[in-house]
């Protein structure tokens, strides 16, 4: 008995999965992208309310409703036709995933296939995302909708010392997680400013004015000074920091409740920085031992804060052995 070979159905044409990126404004579509669409002999697509449809139909491209299977697809290629398919949600994986099973059918003559992204995220597009997400928290979360800043205050630091901590350990993975906690903080403050009643402000304006902030701190970036050293970049940083900020002491800005030691560190910078040589204050007690230790690491360019918690670190694992 002889076995006969499968039938096939002849097919021919092309079929382009269009897909585009919610993060990007509708309408701005790639030119290959809108080739492809003015080209084609049927744009298809499932969702009625795709943000791109309004657009599609103002530039003259006519858009068929509809959401056909695989083979149903392929069927309407017949006679060479081209159908461009504008995807919805994650790229249409059911139809994909059936048009890929009809190819290794043998079945059918498949027509060509063409993947084509019509508009792409830019690096930082996820943040959008998160700003969305935050704002339905914000709304919908029983315990996120009631926090304040002084709620979160506190979730603020311990956020930063994670971050540390997972630097300081070397930790990759760890340290992308924290870096995400750290920015939740930013995103949720900024969140809960834009409900005061007097002086609403968003996380756009706080991203504005850190961009504002960073190109006149940055005038050998983005003007026309020079700096070729790290030395020359502080210089910079420093001279159009005290026109910023047009303080009346060296000592106006240093947050009073940080680490101690970081606090003496900062001071004695500060003072060093500003050309003041300004004695240590005499005292007994560890805390004058302490300020004297700070001054003298600042001023070899040792950040105390980072050699003490080294040095705890050594001694945890020294305890740690001796418990075992």
């Amino acid at each position: 008995m002889n076995a006969t070979s499968p039938q096939t159905t002849p097919a021919e044409g092309r079929i382009v999965l269009l897909t585009t990126s919610h993060r990007v404004a509708p309408g701005l579509l790639s030119w290959p992208a809108w080739q492809a669409l003015r080209a084609a002999d049927r744009v298809l697509c499932a969702d009625g309310t795709h943000p791109q449809l309004p657009y599609l139909r103002e530039a003259g491209i006519e858009v068929e409703q509809a959401s056909p299977d695989a083979e149903e697809l392929v069927g309407a290629c017949a006679g060479g036709l081209t159908l461009v398919v504008v995807a919805t949600g994650a790229g249409e994986p059911a139809l994909t995933d059936g048009l890929a099973r009809l190819a290794g059918s043998g079945r059918v003559r498949m027509p060509e296939l063409e993947l084509l992204p019509a508009s792409y995220d830019l690096p930082g597009a996820r943040l959008l995302d998160l700003v969305q997400v935050m704002d339905r928290i914000r709304v919908e979360c029983p315990w996120s909708s009631r926090r304040t800043h002084e709620d979160l205050a506190k979730h603020a630091l311990e956020e930063v010392y994670e971050l540390v901590d997972a630097i300081e350990e070397g930790d990759r993975e760890e340290m992308r997680e924290e870096l995400g906690d750290v920015l939740l903080q930013v995103v949720f403050h900024a969140r809960i400013a834009e409900e005061h009643p007097e002086e609403p402000f968003s996380v756009d304006d706080v991203a504005g004015t850190l961009v504002d902030k960073l190109v006149h701190r940055h005038p050998h970036v983005f003007g026309d000074a020079t700096a070729t050293t790290p030395e020359e970049v502080r210089e910079h940083w420093l001279r159009t920091k005290a026109v910023e900020k047009r303080r009346t002491s060296v000592t106006e800005g240093v947050p009073m409740g940080q680490p101690a030691l970081a606090l003496a560190a900062k001071l004695a910078s500060r003072a060093r920085t500003a050309g003041l040589d300004v004695p240590l204050p005499r005292g007994e007690g560890v805390g004058y031992e302490l300020l004297s230790l700070a001054a003298r690491a600042e001023a070899e360019g040792v950040d105390p804060e980072a050699a003490l918690r080294a040095a705890s670190r050594a001694y945890r694992d020294a305890i740690r052995g001796a418990e075992g």
